[in-house]
């Protein structure tokens, strides 16, 4: 493991700053929406889909190739300003030495290398370079994910459907379902699962993820959440803004209409509708291969290069 990168406190305390400033303008609204009690089924889809808080999300990390001073941590009376430490002054899954804090690498690589592994096959299995984009599903997965309900049983049942129940189900039939996503699929309904043409599971995820896939993009802040403290905040906040962009295109082309809610209609059922779905959608999955990459990069650094060997 090469030697960290230093930063000063001025440079360490500023940019916290930064990164909490960011992720509390990226959360605001949905904060204060959770105050009020009210919900959103679009904006808030990534704070119940996904187990990460918006305190969590604001906790800075700047890296596992970091270090800087433990007094950074505090703030101008000495007290902690960093949530995530403790009453002795340590942070989970920091270590110090010599009065300099860095993530604890080795820990990570004695108790979670399996995960991290993990992390990296399926990361590396869905790059653009390795397998190529699937841009036949046209987001049909939340079409299948209403087909053949009755009234009271959707999922978002206070957003009303842009068609009727017997045209949405329709649209499920007459066109091919082929999610490859476990975690879309495992919503389809009872009628339209077999209507499916893969049946993705979780030991054939590092197979199947499709790097176009609109959920395997917005997994990219599930997977940079995890492998915190080891990747910088600034790509962790990088990836949930590439999630709440993925989420809109997810929910415009979906069978609810979202447009009292400010957005459009990427009307899939209709041919003109499914040439726009694609074209965001490439979009989109160019914009995931990036931050994918830079994930990538991080695991490469810090995993022995004979366990991702292959």
């Amino acid at each position: 493991m090469s030697d960290p990168l230093l930063m000063t406190v001025p440079e360490a305390q500023a940019a916290r700053r930064a990164h909490e400033q960011r992720a509390d303008a990226l959360t605001a609204a949905h904060r204060a929406r959770r105050l009020r009690g009210e919900k959103h089924p679009v904006e808030d889809f990534l704070f119940t889909y996904y187990p990460f808080s918006p305190a969590r999300l604001r906790r800075w990390h700047p890296g596992w190739d970091v270090a800087y001073p433990v007094s950074a941590d505090d703030d101008a009376h000495g007290r902690p300003a960093i949530t995530d430490v403790d009453d002795h002054g340590r942070r989970s899954w920091y270590v110090d030495t010599e009065g300099l804090r860095r993530a604890d690498v080795q820990r990570y690589l004695t108790e979670r290398a399996d995960a991290l592994r993990f992390m990296h096959r399926l990361l590396r299995s869905s790059a653009l370079t390795r397998r190529r984009p699937e841009f036949g599903c046209f987001g049909l997965h939340e079409w299948a994910m209403v087909h053949g309900l009755q009234p009271g049983q959707q999922r978002h049942e206070d957003l009303p459907l842009r068609l009727s129940q017997a045209e949405t189900d329709a649209v499920v039939e007459r066109e091919r379902l082929v999610c490859s996503h476990i975690d879309a699929f495992r919503f389809f309904t009872p009628t339209s699962a077999p209507r499916n043409s893969l049946e993705p599971t979780r030991q054939r995820q590092v197979e199947l993820d499709n790097p176009a896939c609109l959920h395997v993009g917005m997994d990219l802040y599930k997977w940079a959440m995890k492998l915190t403290p080891l990747v910088p905040s600034e790509l962790v906040l990088d990836c949930f803004e590439h999630a709440r962009a993925t989420r809109v295109l997810d929910m415009e082309a979906s069978p609810y209409d979202v447009r009292p809610l400010g957005y459009g209609v990427v009307p899939i059922e209709t041919p003109e509708g499914k040439a726009e779905y694609v074209r965001l959608q490439r979009k989109l999955a160019e914009g995931a291969d990036v931050l994918r990459e830079r994930l990538l990069e991080v695991l490469g650094a810090v995993l022995p290069a004979h366990s991702i060997a292959g």
